[in-house]
């Protein structure tokens, strides 16, 4: 079980804004790179800035998670399926997190090696869940540490910052925890693409 599992619940809250943007002639490939665009301003934004901004950081995250449900679903729904859109939709992902998760740098308490493992392995996951369509298997999503899993506890790892807490523990414990995680998800992913058909 993931948080990724609430997506279809999410979706239909989604719906009625969807079917206005299609309306308004937006396609897919312009959301995702909007998207992509935001994000990347806004780890850039928030590694030139101080602590007491990342308390925007959950919030930033929701409207993106909001802006890739979109531009899946008007893909989908609209029958707005490209080629290169495919390619925007998993590279871009991978960039924006890149982006986010290292403006986390900046901060002392925390420890660079594991912070840079999780960027890392936060990428392999996803190459993972893409490698096992090279095994006739459908896109992977398990987890327990997937995209939408990491964007929550780099939110609560933001809110902690914003409120003032520097304990070196805390920080790298819990970033020590998501890097063990990130291996179990590499490998749960893998082991469902030698799953016979």
């Amino acid at each position: 079980m993931t948080i990724y599992d609430l997506k279809p619940a999410f979706q239909n809250l989604l719906r009625p804004i969807v079917r206005k943007v299609h309306a308004a002639g937006i396609t897919p490939n312009q959301v995702t790179l909007f998207t992509c665009a935001l994000s990347i301003g806004f780890g850039l934004f928030l590694f030139c800035s101080s602590a007491r901004w990342f308390a925007f950081f959950p919030v930033f995250l929701f409207v993106r998670m909001a802006l890739n449900a979109i531009d899946g679903m008007l893909a989908k729904e609209h029958n707005m399926k490209t080629a290169i859109g495919a390619i925007y939709n998993e590279v871009t992902d991978v960039v924006s997190d890149g982006f986010l998760y290292y403006a986390f740098i900046q901060f002392s308490f925390i420890r660079l090696d594991l912070l840079f493992f999780v960027i890392f392995f936060s990428a392999v996951t996803e190459i993972t869940g893409l490698a096992v369509l090279l095994n006739g298997q459908p896109r992977q999503y398990a987890g327990p540490m997937g995209k939408s899993d990491r964007a929550f506890v780099f939110s609560v790892l933001a809110i902690l910052i914003a409120i003032g807490a520097d304990s070196e523990k805390l920080y790298n414990g819990i970033l020590a925890a998501v890097a063990v995680l990130l291996c179990v998800t590499v490998f749960n992913r893998a082991r469902k693409s030698l799953k016979s058909p």
